[in-house]
């Protein structure tokens, strides 16, 4: 499913570390469990994002064509970045990244810039 990008996510954390799993190899389908892995989110946490990602055009998803049945499993959700999404999705994380490093020059003590 190929969509044209709709808006800017937010850039929480948990949705920066999505990005970041998903931006090891871009152009490679994960399913939602091996996203939370990457992450180290748990799948309730991944999901919404993922969903609101797919919404603003920056992933791509399908559903895998197997029987749940043979495969003792339910079928599993396969999502990647779409092309443009793999460039706003850099862009974003620079974005945030130098916005965080902009905090700790300016507050040491906050933004994980150290006591």
């Amino acid at each position: 499913m190929t969509e044209k990008p709709t808006g800017q996510p937010r850039m929480t954390l948990p949705t920066q570390l999505v990005l970041r799993a998903l931006l090891e190899k871009p152009a490679e389908e994960l399913y939602g469990l091996q996203i939370c892995a990457k992450a180290e989110l748990p799948s309730g946490t991944i999901h919404p994002i993922l969903s609101r990602l797919e919404s603003a055009g920056w992933l791509e998803s399908r559903w895998e064509d197997v029987n749940p049945h043979e495969q003792g499993r339910p079928r599993r959700r396969y999502y990647r970045l779409s092309p443009d999404g793999a460039i706003l999705a850099r862009d974003a994380l620079a974005r945030a990244t130098a916005s965080r490093n902009a905090l700790r020059a300016l507050r040491p003590g906050l933004a994980g810039g150290g006591a």
